[in-house]
């Protein structure tokens, strides 16, 4: 099912009505960064404010970190093409 919605992606793109160009990559790019550093600094303020839940809390941010790297990949490499 995900190689079926990648590729459809793909077509998308090659027909001309998803041209991204440079800024719009780079501007996923910063969102990403953005969400990342977020998600570090809050998950930072959790541990200090609650250090016996550092499992949780860092698992929680890895799953939210995969999320945003995701959608950076997918706009990055599916969509540019």
């Amino acid at each position: 099912m995900m190689a079926d919605i990648l590729a459809q992606a793909v077509n998308v793109a090659n027909t001309g009505w998803g041209n991204t160009g440079a800024i719009e990559v780079g501007l996923a790019a910063g969102g990403a960064a953005i969400g990342i550093g977020a998600v570090g600094a809050g998950a930072s303020q959790a541990v200090g404010r609650n250090p016996g839940a550092i499992g949780i809390i860092l698992a929680v941010s890895f799953a939210i970190i995969a999320v945003s790297e995701g959608t950076f990949i997918l706009v990055a490499f599916v969509l540019k093409g």
